[in-house]
């Protein structure tokens, strides 16, 4: 088993249509953020059963198969890890490594949200958590991702500090999709303890980036959203 086996597998199973559909979807037209990628074309469900069928894979082959220049064939790669982490027996420190080494082959947006939180969140749930405040000061646009997305785990085991941390850190960072990001985690941590999103709200609203507002009072009551979308909280 290596990775010409997973990348055989995906290219038997590879939709034209669906990757045209994919290049469009995932911005990799010039000047957008994802330049260059390529698609085979391929449905996430279907990824996850390949990623089932080889979760065996040893993690060197994973990481070749990470290398790829098929959008699909990367995916596939972090679904294994992530698959991989899970396990018991698993050497979660060199999946770790492994995926801290390799962040420029994690280069859109569902490759960082289909594994920061299982592997980067979960590794360090129990270990100093610095390195995310040095990926969200990074100039790679992916890692600044990653480390608002790992916080995902934390706030599952209700543990918010890190995500207000990292947001004020990406408070004002230039791409959009950080902004969504960020406001995600928010709403995640509003979810969970709406009284915690709203005290750093309080402090920040009216500074944020109003896509970052947006998809944080997403679920708010209608005239509570309202307020806070005029100013008037």
């Amino acid at each position: 088993m290596n990775a010409e086996t997973v990348q055989q597998a995906l290219a038997e199973l590879a939709d034209p249509s669906i990757a045209e559909h994919s290049q469009r979807f995932f911005k990799s037209g010039p000047g957008e953020y994802g330049e260059g990628d390529r698609f085979r074309g391929i449905r996430v469900p279907v990824q996850r059963k390949v990623a089932q069928r080889f979760d065996r894979l040893p993690l060197d082959e994973t990481e070749r198969l990470l290398h790829s220049p098929f959008h699909e064939d990367r995916l596939t790669a972090l679904l294994i890890l992530v698959r991989q982490y899970g396990r018991r027996q698993a050497d979660r420190q060199a999946i770790y490594d492994l995926y801290l080494r390799n962040t420029q082959f994690i280069n859109n947006w569902d490759l960082v949200d289909s594994s920061a939180p299982q592997i980067v969140g979960a590794f360090l749930v129990d270990k100093p958590r610095a390195i995310l405040d040095e990926l969200a000061r990074s100039s790679s646009l992916w890692e600044r991702r990653i480390a608002i997305m790992a916080t995902q785990h934390f706030i599952k085991l209700g543990e918010f500090d890190d995500t207000l941390r990292l947001a004020r850190i990406l408070l004002h960072d230039r791409e959009d999709l950080i902004h969504k990001a960020v406001g995600w985690m928010l709403r995640e941590v509003g979810n969970r303890d709406l009284a915690v999103e709203e005290a750093f709200l309080a402090q920040t609203y009216q500074t944020m980036p109003r896509t970052m507002l947006r998809y944080a009072i997403e679920k708010f009551p209608e005239d509570r959203r309202k307020a806070y979308l005029v100013g008037e909280v």
